[in-house]
């Protein structure tokens, strides 16, 4: 079995959380005898080819990114057409609009399959223009896979241009990496550097700093939170969000900046706590949810209508609060912190969870097994 996953980036360009769940969707089905190839664009696409344990990457030169829509040339369909052509399986990665152009320009003759990441939230002036093309390419899909019931249920594009037949519900996932060792001195290494004391609880947001990340509200609870935020990663929101901070008086809050795997997993093993505050849907799932259900922590999100409370589920794996609300999250925070027996159930119940839905084994198995089916009904 031959699939190829068209996504508008990938590594080794800057990650993000949906590049890392096509990398685990890869991985995972790989291990079930698919061969995965993935086509992107890049800005500097030398050299065009990568070989990762994932599968090969191909890459083609994007002229453009207006509202981090990257765009390709005539040479990006011609290579479309070729992979595609070797494919079993064309596997897109919504959104991406000029993804829809591939596929048209591209004549896709192969069985399809998109993972519906998230809606469009914030470009309107895109998802107006882009609509009568969105709605095409949704409909001639041989199947639309939702990331949670959640996003399944309450988005309108889906409602409105996937069938029942057509939509299927597929969690992502991570392949488990928890017990892998450290380096010896990672651990004391991260601490001294962020300035945190060995055993003290902290809490941990990591991620791409974007605007739907909800950061804003985070620096706005921290005075009231008896601990440290760690916020771990870069992004195009840290210079707001550090200036916020300075003219808050906040001492308590701690940008990490991009931090190497190691160190992230050394602050997930340390930890209290993962919070994630999104506030709006642009936030799909959180993989970084997902992440911390694989080291036993129990986690903190936002009620935003996404697979962010399918993955935390509300009262057995951690809290879930209102959006932009900083008093709530702050009382959350403190529950966690006040009661280490709280915390610790919570945890076990995020890594039985985690187990269960979110591991390597059940993404690829659910994979594998859409994969065969749309070739086998085409």
């Amino acid at each position: 079995m031959r699939v190829v996953h068209v996504y508008r980036t990938y590594f080794p360009d800057p990650p993000g959380g949906l590049q890392e769940a096509i990398r685990q969707i890869a991985l995972s089905t790989r291990e079930r005898g698919v061969e995965p190839r993935i086509l992107t664009l890049s800005p500097t696409p030398t050299p065009t080819v990568v070989d990762y344990p994932e599968g090969q990457v191909v890459r083609e030169k994007s002229w453009a990114a207006p509202a981090s829509c990257d765009l390709g040339g005539p040479c990006s369909v011609m290579k479309y057409r070729e992979m595609a052509a070797w494919a079993d399986v064309v596997h897109f990665h919504f959104p991406w609009p000029f993804a829809d152009v591939l596929h048209l320009l591209g004549c896709t003759k192969k069985p399809t399959v998109m993972t519906y990441h998230s809606d469009i939230v914030r470009q309107k002036l895109l998802g107006a223009v882009y609509g009568p093309l969105m709605r095409r390419t949704l409909r001639s899909m041989s199947a639309v896979v939702a990331t949670s019931p959640a996003y399944a249920r309450t988005s309108e594009t889906l409602a409105a241009c996937v069938s029942r037949e057509h939509l299927k519900t597929i969690p992502l996932g991570i392949i488990d990496y928890r017990d892998a060792p450290l380096p010896g001195d990672t651990q004391r290494n991260i601490e001294s550097r962020l300035g945190l004391v060995h055993g003290e609880p902290y809490f941990l947001a990591l991620g791409v700093l974007r605007y739907y990340k909800g950061l804003h509200t985070l620096v706005e609870a921290a005075p009231g939170i008896g601990a440290k935020i760690v916020i771990a990663g870069s992004g195009p929101e840290r210079e707001r969000l550090e200036a916020m901070a300075r003219q808050s008086g906040v001492s308590n809050v701690v940008f990490a900046g991009q931090v190497t795997h190691d160190e992230k997993v050394a602050l997930l093993k340390g930890c209290r706590a993962m919070v994630l505050p999104s506030h709006l849907r642009s936030e799909a799932f959180g993989m970084v949810l997902v992440e911390a259900a694989m080291f036993g922590k129990p986690m903190v999100c936002c009620e935003v209508g996404s697979g962010t409370s399918y993955v935390n589920e509300a009262g057995e794996t951690g809290l879930v609060v209102a959006p932009e609300q900083a008093h709530e999250l702050a009382r959350a925070m403190n529950t966690l912190l006040g009661d280490a027996a709280l915390a610790e159930r919570m945890g076990q119940a995020a890594r039985a969870r985690y187990e269960a839905l979110f591991s390597g084994e059940a993404l690829g198995r659910a994979y594998g097994a859409l994969y065969h089916d749309v070739t086998r009904n085409r």
